[in-house]
């Protein structure tokens, strides 16, 4: 089995949220993002823009039916029917707390 992609969200405090990627999937032509914290069981869900030259950059979802939308979808894409439990979605309404960390070398 191969090892799941991480990503390390920068916070506020300048501590880091270090996040296994779940999947990245299309909704309406926009490609999202999939995170979980690890040692958490909650999701975070971001807009996935690819920049090329393996950078990306990770966009709040600020509309709330987007947000809904991607969420679904995420849903049936990728939890199995013993997950019932969708309150474990994250909606951050302030995503200055969440900061992606670019790998810039």
């Amino acid at each position: 089995m191969d090892e799941m992609d991480v990503i390390y969200l920068t916070l506020d405090d300048d501590t880091e949220l270090e996040c296994n990627v779940l999947g990245i999937f299309e909704v309406d032509e926009d490609e999202y993002i999939a995170l979980a914290p690890v040692d958490d069981e909650q999701v975070l869900l971001y807009k996935y823009k690819d920049l090329g030259n393996d950078e990306f950059d990770l966009l709040p979802i600020e509309e709330e039916d987007e947000f809904e939308m991607v969420s679904e979808a995420f849903y049936s894409l990728f939890l199995d029917e013993d997950f019932e439990d969708e309150d474990d979605f994250v909606e951050y309404e302030n995503y200055d707390d969440l900061d992606e960390e670019d790998d810039e070398e």
